[in-house]
């Protein structure tokens, strides 16, 4: 090396080093009402030290973080080495953010944690920003290790929860004692279609419990909606948790060109005591306060009861649409939703004249007059075979390249699915935004929800900005009418379009505040916390009958508030109105939509449906917003009793939703309650008068229960909980 050349590269060390420390930094600590982290910077990595809930046990951390030590250039494999640096470092008190930086290849890492909440969990992040003058690649960098120390003798146990894609699991929620040598893996990603055999797609959500008298313990979950995984061993006295993305298929990677950053999905970690609900309603309060619109919130008639379209299937028009909107009034219904069949044709997301000749609109408006809001099915990444101006044709050269795969000459689209384009492409990106916001301001619509495969699972393409496929590892076939991808690039794929879709869902709520957003993606396939945050309401099965709406309700609810979660009532046998009551109740818990030809109601079950609503909307519905929420019954079988039960501390009422399954040797069962003050007294009242209404102590509430007498099989009653307080 010259000397000059020399002398210069020794000027930029040092000055580099003079941002160094050289001892770390420790005990920092950032804390919630329920969780406190404590932190320390190391010379060459952090160390989340340890996390307790105030009054319960510690965990104690027993790794540094693990940061990637090499990134690609030029497709050369170079060491990267980690320096805290101090004085990029921020301390405050709901945050710290610890920086290191790497010299050569110029690389800042920050290591965030902050408490957006005075309760609840706490959020962590990673950010890796090239500060070089060269495109790097950057391997698999874990958003969060945990390697805590428990003892081999501490009894303790792992929950976690399914996903209701497609049809709820005969499981749903899992409940498995962990011991030495036990090992779990639990994925997540936009399609939820695992291959035959394989483990179902859980919600990004783990918790860990000890078994002892107070029932604590510590959970994490993962905000993002791509391809992402959670990892749980135990290995004598050492449990260890990943959460992430997921680097299978891999090896992962990730372009980052100068001045570009990084970022791993936002884990959140809290700490808990009282046990899964326990920890419940700390999660689903933090997740409103935290993640979900605020400006939805502020809404009291959020969650909506809503009218879909799909009990006519794709046969709506202009004539069967304004009379639903007659019908869903004059029943107290507060949304008229079309759903699929509405348009011109896949990727031609344009009213069909000879259905809507007056457009959409008009039946918008119309829906407004009567006092409705309007919502609108769209699945609008796919691209189709119309070749009217605006279509999204896949014929054509720009779109065929925005694609995820080639269709071959005779490829057609199924009724309401076509071929996925990829968001992570710029242009791709752009018109989407632009479309949504034509799709929206067009049709006057108060709700947009998109269904079908939004985000790319996996692409063929190597001029994307998402990293190229493995041609050797690669595996592109069809399912329906779409062609699917998958291989080493699936997860960096996911990375882009989650990134994208969050963009543009995030640009939209800016220019249209009030917009309610569904999450459908087949039906429960698209729940995690990342769609949290970018839409008002999730369908949580696509199969509708009244057990699978209990029970993906019952798993859903341990993790997510209840107004998110929106069932759909289809035609089931009612033979008697309290089949019918059962039924319609078995999909009012949460968010409320019905999904069938109401005209078709006897008058009685008009009258009772009416009086349901009505019910949902004065006494239901604010618990369902504000209460908390108890699992008070096992999952449901759809044989045997069931229930969920809402209190609100606050108000001192709640309500508990029974039901009696198909057995007819139980006509009665009693449910323990909870979280009521044993010394008070409460007012005991039943809305189908099953029972004499009654006075009873907290104390035998919560002791031997309230006891529902239902003879009749498939029914079922709602009981109303309110504390007498003294004059």
């Amino acid at each position: 090396m010259m000397i000059g050349q020399f002398l210069v590269w020794a000027f930029g060390f040092l000055l580099f080093a003079a941002t160094i420390d050289a001892a770390p930094q420790t005990n920092v600590r950032v804390e919630s009402e329920n969780t406190i982290v404590r932190l320390e910077a190391g010379l060459a990595a952090p160390r989340l030290i340890e996390l307790q809930m105030p009054g319960q046990p510690a965990w104690t951390n027993r790794a540094s973080e693990a940061l990637i030590d090499h990134v690609l250039i030029d497709a050369q494999k170079v060491p990267v080495q980690w320096q805290f640096n101090s004085s990029a470092s921020q301390i405050e008190p709901k945050r710290a953010a610890f920086v290191y930086e790497s010299r050569s290849p110029h690389l800042r890492l920050t290591w965030e944690w902050q408490a957006r909440a005075g309760f609840g969990p706490l959020e962590h992040q990673i950010r890796i920003q090239n500060l070089d003058a060269k495109e790097v690649w950057l391997p698999f960098q874990d958003s969060f290790g945990f390697d805590a120390q428990a003892p081999s003798g501490t009894p303790l146990e792992h929950w976690y929860v399914e996903k209701g894609a497609g049809i709820p699991s005969p499981a749903g929620t899992h409940r498995q004692p962990i011991r030495d040598g036990y090992t779990w893996l639990g994925t997540s990603s936009t399609y939820s279609h695992p291959a035959k055999g394989e483990p179902r797609e859980i919600i990004p959500w783990m918790l860990i419990e000890r078994t002892d008298e107070n029932r604590s313990g510590w959970y994490a979950g993962i905000e993002f909606s791509g391809r992402t995984r959670l990892t749980l061993e135990r290995k004598g006295d050492a449990v260890r948790v990943a959460a992430g993305l997921n680097p299978d298929p891999g090896p992962f990677r990730t372009r980052l060109a100068p001045g570009e950053a990084f970022e791993t999905p936002v884990v959140f970690v809290g700490a808990f005591d009282g046990g899964i609900d326990g920890a419940g309603n700390v999660l689903r309060r933090w997740v409103r306060q935290v993640l979900n619109s605020r400006r939805t919130w502020q809404n009291p008639n959020y969650p909506l009861l809503v009218n879909n379209s799909w009990g006519s299937g794709m046969a709506i028009d202009d004539s069967l649409a304004r009379r639903m909107i007659r019908e869903s009034a004059e029943l107290g219904l507060e949304m008229f939703h079309i759903d699929a069949g509405w348009f011109r044709g896949v990727g031609d997301w344009y009213p069909d004249p000879k259905k809507f000749p007056k457009g959409l609109a008009a039946v918008a408006d119309e829906a407004h007059h009567a006092g409705l809001k309007f919502g609108l099915w769209v699945d609008w990444t796919q691209a189709g075979l119309d070749t009217a101006p605006g279509a999204l044709n896949a014929r054509d050269s720009k779109v065929r390249n925005w694609m995820v795969s080639d269709v071959p000459w005779d490829w057609k689209t199924e009724p309401f699915k076509g071929q996925t384009i990829d968001l992570g492409v710029p242009e791709a990106h752009a018109w989407a935004q632009r479309e949504v916001e034509r799709i929206v301001s067009d049709y006057h619509l108060d709700m947009l929800e998109h269904d079908g495969y939004l985000v790319a699972q996996g692409c063929d393409r190597d001029d994307h900005p998402h990293a190229p496929p493995d041609p050797t590892r690669m595996c592109v076939y069809k399912e329906g009418g779409s062609f699917w991808v998958d291989s080493a690039n699936s997860t960096d794929v996911s990375y882009h379009a989650v990134r994208a879709y969050y963009d543009i869902y995030s640009k939209l709520r800016e220019k249209h505040p009030d917009i309610l957003l569904e999450a459908c993606n087949d039906g429960g396939r698209m729940v995690d916390f990342g769609t949290a945050a970018h839409t008002d309401y999730f369908s949580i099965t696509d199969t509708y009958d009244p057990l699978s709406n209990r029970r993906a309700f019952y798993d859903t609810s341990h993790v997510l508030p209840p107004a998110m979660l929106e069932s759909y009532v289809e035609k089931w046998p009612t033979p008697r109105i309290q089949n019918f009551l059962y039924m319609l109740r078995s999909g009012m818990m949460g968010w409320l939509t019905i999904m069938l030809d109401t005209n078709s109601w006897s008058p009685e079950q008009h009258v009772a449906a009416k009086r349901e609503f009505q019910l949902y909307k004065n006494k239901l519905r604010p618990l369902i917003r504000d209460a908390d929420l108890y699992h008070i019954s096992p999952r449901p079988d759809g044989v045997h009793w069931d229930g969920i039960e809402y209190f609100d501390p606050r108000r001192r009422s709640g309500v508990v939703y029974a039901f009696h399954g198909s057995n007819s040797d139980e006509p009665q069962h009693a449910f323990l309650l909870k979280a009521l003050d044993a010394a008070a007294n409460y007012r005991v009242r039943f809305q189908d008068r099953t029972s004499p209404d009654q006075t009873a102590t907290g104390r035998q509430l919560l002791a031997s229960g309230v006891r529902v007498h239902l003879p009749l099989p498939n029914s079922s009653e709602l009981i109303f909980i309110d504390e007498v307080r003294s004059k």
